[in-house]
């Protein structure tokens, strides 16, 4: 038998820039993920893997962590437009990220 499940879409907001960005492969973690409706979703424009220090990147897409950690997109260069992120971005991951340029 089939698995089945219900999709469902989630708004999004663009919060690119530019086109030109370089994103990479990495694994979305669940952890302290909080479930709406039933669903785990770490949304586009989240600042990984925390916003602080540590931080690497910009998540490209919303991944779907219901069923555990999954790979996402995670922007390491680019211009973002900061008041579109869903969280803004602290003073500290700001300046980790670099090559990401906040307009």
């Amino acid at each position: 038998m089939p698995y089945v499940s219900e999709t469902r879409n989630y708004n999004r907001v663009n919060f690119l820039a530019s086109s030109k960005v370089q994103s990479f492969t990495t694994l979305v973690s669940d952890v302290g993920v909080t479930a709406v409706d039933g669903k785990k979703v770490v949304k586009a424009g989240t600042v990984l893997p925390l916003n602080d220090a540590t931080a690497k990147g910009i998540l490209y897409n919303d991944v779907d962590v219901t069923h555990g950690p999954q790979p996402g997109a995670l922007i390491e260069e680019g211009y973002i437009l900061e008041a579109r992120l869903p969280v803004a971005p602290s003073v500290e991951a700001k300046t980790a990220l670099t090559k990401i340029t906040f307009k």
